[in-house]
């Protein structure tokens, strides 16, 4: 299956029942491919089920940036700080902080925000597929979608990564609001606002109700779903093998467990577990959209059972370390004076996930150095609006061998030593 050839490619495997291994598996369905999906909890187990549910296209920006640099030493060892690395003899966590940090420059911003811009302009095309084939949960605009702030001035920081977005080439759309008129469109918003944009264009989801919806509908299309933990990946002269079972070929999107078995096929990059945030809380008022407050780093969604989830944060820990009480504890302190009817210490379905996060900012997406050896994965915070595209594209190449050009930017293999664009 290397090169541009068009060997019949009739049973895949896939590692990760997350929201890229299932919108890969439907692709590949689309194609007439037989899919059988491995996951060692089930369907929507990780990062999937409690984030946030944006699909924000105008907002998906490489996460290595100068302002991450300004919060200092200090403050990420604070477990109150949006961004918090724990003291860690992990060498691998301090590899991948060493590589994180040396790409929080602007220019390497810019050339990580060319890779995504590709995938972000087919974001919304792909996900319409999937709707129009009939996924039950819904895709809703978000109107209207609000960042809120205390104070103009902090509203300026957001103003001046959406200049450098648009200066990158891609679109985002917003009007500047004062408090008492984001009040006037969302009254979930408390008297401590006074400043706010109304960002356009953007859409949501509820992203456990869809993904499992995603799940069935993999599962009514002839897929097989099994609930295995994957032991090894590996290849042969025709496919490749999971737990020793033999596939045509084998797509690994196992999250922020993707690089333990990538990387025996030469898959480089670092792919660590940038952990997040969540719980739900009823509201007076459930907004009708999502409401973000960005120096807070909170992002509010509005789910399909009517209640509110509050998510946030970004730990850099072992993917699997415990829920730790205090990062739940901050997201409470940080936005409860911001929600007007909301009480956020009386709340539920506390959860930690854990986001796959390259040093890059890029996810990792394509053939690996074995040929019937695929990635998808590493999208950071943008895997649910990113994972339909993903899906799409990676089948595509899977089918045909040809890879298309909106991955050339994230070809898995960028890392390895001899690997030239």
């Amino acid at each position: 299956m290397g090169g541009g050839d068009t060997q019949r490619v009739g049973r895949v495997g896939i590692v990760g029942a997350g929201m890229v291994g299932l919108c890969t598996a439907w692709s590949l369905q689309a194609h007439g491919v037989e899919v059988t999906v491995f996951d060692r909890e089930g369907v929507a187990a990780g990062a999937s089920w409690g984030n946030a549910g944006w699909l924000t296209p105008g907002m998906a920006v490489p996460l290595p940036e100068p302002a991450v640099l300004r919060y200092g030493v200090r403050a990420l060892i604070s477990p109150n700080s949006p961004v918090y690395v724990p003291p860690t003899t992990d060498t691998m966590l301090m590899r991948f902080l060493l590589q994180f940090a040396r790409n929080c420059t602007m220019p390497r911003w810019r050339q990580a925000m060319q890779g995504l811009i590709p995938l972000n302009n087919r974001a919304f095309e792909a996900f319409d597929a999937l709707v129009d084939a009939g996924i039950p949960s819904p895709v809703r605009p978000a109107e209207p979608f609000i960042a809120a702030y205390r104070t103009e001035a902090d509203r300026e920081v957001l103003l001046e990564e959406y200049r450098h977005v648009l200066a990158a080439g891609q679109k985002i759309e917003f009007d500047r609001l004062t408090g008492a008129q984001a009040r006037d469109l969302e009254p979930a918003l408390s008297e401590a606002v006074t400043a706010a944009l109304l960002i356009h264009g953007q859409r949501f989801l509820d992203p456990a109700d869809f993904v499992v919806a995603l799940g069935e509908q993999v599962r009514d299309r002839g897929g097989t779903l099994r609930t295995e933990r994957v032991e090894a990946v590996g290849a042969d002269g025709t496919g490749a093998l999971i737990n020793g079972e033999h596939f045509d070929a084998v797509v690994i999107a196992s999250g922020a467990h993707l690089g333990q078995l990538a990387e025996p096929f030469g898959v480089r990059t670092i792919v660590q577990a940038g952990r997040g945030y969540s719980f739900t809380v009823e509201c007076e008022h459930l907004p009708a959209g999502p409401v973000y407050f960005p120096t807070q780093r909170l992002a509010c969604t509005p789910l399909t059972n009517g209640r509110l989830r509050v998510a946030g944060m970004m730990e850099f820990r072992p993917v699997d370390t415990p829920l730790d009480p205090r990062r739940i504890q901050a997201l409470v302190l940080a936005g409860n004076d911001l929600l007007a009817g909301a009480n956020l210490h009386e709340r539920q379905d506390e959860w930690v996930g854990a986001r796959p996060v390259t040093p890059d900012g890029l996810p990792v997406i394509g053939r690996t150095r074995a040929p019937s050896v695929y990635v998808a994965g590493g999208h950071g915070m943008w895997g649910m609006l990113l994972g339909p595209i993903t899906g799409q594209l990676l089948a595509d190449y899977v089918v045909t061998g040809r890879e298309p050009a909106e991955l050339a930017h994230v070809n898995p293999l960028r890392n390895t030593p001899g690997w030239r664009r």
